[in-house]
Order: structure tokens, then sequence, then C-alpha cells
């Protein structure tokens, strides 16, 4: 396993649909080592901290063979890396392998799997396409969000190295798997809420599809 590219971007004003929004999902390659902080990578910004960025997304990796997977369904000549808004585009690195809690370390940084990445209005704008979003949920080749759990630094080509597997048997796909179904794994989403690091906003969320059996 291994980081293929290391991206960041600057806040940035978009006009799209007749409407403009503030926005640093356009990222751009580095060749450079940079910085991990608890937050964020050094040069990278969130434009919109309500919903972006925090602790547990402080970094976001997306995998080749996702965009592997995207050349056969997506038409388009630009997919430099970066183009999902990745901070890390990496080899090996996959959703339906990768356990909520394990460490991974990458370069001098070790980096704690916390939740799938569901994408918000900016991934339309960002492939300039109004379906966008529905389609990277119906494929669902989300990516994964990672707490920094030892600052460091990374740069592009970097080996990533399993140095703890959580104790939860629960991957990145399986959360993906029972927020777009709603639930009907019940189990499995009792499962997932008894992960006792579990992401607030994302425990919440999923709370919502608990099924309460009848009296009746």
């Amino acid at each position: 396993m291994k980081v293929l590219s290391l991206n960041i971007g600057k806040t940035q004003t978009i006009k799209w649909k007749n409407s403009t929004t503030k926005t640093a999902f356009f990222k751009i390659p580095v060749q450079e080592s940079l910085h991990v902080s608890l937050l964020k990578i050094e040069g990278d910004e969130q434009a919109d901290p309500r919903f972006h960025g925090g602790e547990t997304k402080a970094v976001y990796a997306y995998d080749i063979d996702h965009y592997q997977h995207w050349k056969k369904i997506l038409a388009r000549d630009d997919w430099n890396f970066g183009l999902f808004g990745e901070n890390l585009t990496t080899e090996g690195l996959l959703d339906n392998e990768v356990m909520v809690g394990s460490i991974y370390k990458i370069g001098t940084t070790e980096l704690q799997a916390m939740e799938p990445r569901f994408p918000c209005m900016k991934l339309n704008m960002r492939f300039n396409d109004a379906n966008m979003v529905k389609m990277f949920t119906q494929q669902k080749r989300n990516g994964i969000y990672f707490k920094v759990i030892n600052q460091g630094s990374i740069q592009s080509g970097d080996a990533i190295e399993l140095v703890e597997q959580s104790p939860y048997k629960i991957t990145i796909a399986d959360i993906v798997n029972s927020h777009n179904s709603r639930g009907k794994n019940q189990q499995q989403l009792k499962d997932i809420l008894a992960i006792p690091f579990l992401p607030k906003a994302l425990k919440k969320n999923l709370e919502k599809f608990i099924t309460v059996p009848s009296l009746f």
C-alpha cells in the first residue's frame, strides 16, 4: 500500500448553476513533504468547517481502484489526482477492507480510519454534473476519512503500513451499506452503533434507522 498523490486545496469562490459558493474541494497534487496536524494537512483548507474537517475528518483518502471504476462510467478527459477532493490518492487502501478504528502509519504520521465520506452538492459542481452525488451514492465508492493519532509528515510515494487492526470487524463499506439501505441489516447497524468512538454526527444519523419492535 502506498500514497500515489498528496493533494491540497485553497478556498475559492466558484460559480455554478447561477449561484456562487466558497469551496476548497478543488485539490491539486503537490510533491513536497507536508506536515499533518490534528485537524488538517499543511496548506489544505476547509471552506465550511461546520460540515468539513474536524478531528474525525482531518484527512480524506480515495483509492486508485475507485478512479479505475469511475473511468468505466464517466466520459471525461481530466482524471488528475485530487479530483474527488481527496488529500491522499492511495493504492491498496480499499473501503471494503479497511476496518473502522484501524491505525495506519503513513510517512511519519499515524492515522485512524473513522468513517466514509458522504458527499454534498459540491461534488456535482466539481464534475459539472447535477447527478454526480446520486451516482456516487449508487456506486458506493465513498473513500475514507481519517483521524490523526500522531502528527507527522506525509509525501507522495510514502508507504502505507497497517500498525493496529481494529477490534471491531466493521469496514468502511459496511457503514456505507448500512446508511444507504437505511439499516436494512439491523444487527449490522447495531454492531456499528456499538463502536464507542464512532463519530457523533455519524452515530446520530445512523440511529434514525433503528427499528423499534412493535408491541402488538
